[in-house]
């Protein structure tokens, strides 16, 4: 994770896959996490909807380095990222499907 003028990145090689090229949704879960399963769910529906947005799922538990960084305190958590990496939203539960739409809309037409 990078800092730049206040600004948060995270890159490709930090969430181990490549970023979507308008916007990439990240997701914090836990093996045995019920919210987090609706939340892959919701989150690969809107992934699919809208080109150009990618949607990673991270395990918490194998990237603690990563979760300490980000200051995850639960599952699931989400955050959104611009086509750069830089970390534009934060949530954490499970996000309704317009709230992630929303969240898309503010960052894809920026």
């Amino acid at each position: 994770m990078r800092e730049k003028d206040g600004a948060r990145w995270l890159t490709a090689a930090e969430i181990g896959e490549p970023l979507g090229a308008r916007a990439t949704l990240v997701q914090f879960s836990s093996a045995f996490c019920a919210p987090c399963r609706a939340t892959r769910r919701t989150l690969t529906e809107v992934a699919a909807m809208v080109d150009g947005v990618a949607h990673v799922e991270i395990d918490a538990e194998a990237h603690l380095d990563l979760v300490r960084r980000l200051s995850v305190a639960r599952t699931p958590t989400v955050f959104v990222l611009d086509a750069r990496g830089v970390i534009t939203r934060r949530a954490t539960g499970q996000p309704r499907k317009a709230d992630v739409i929303a969240a898309l809309g503010a960052v894809v037409e920026a």
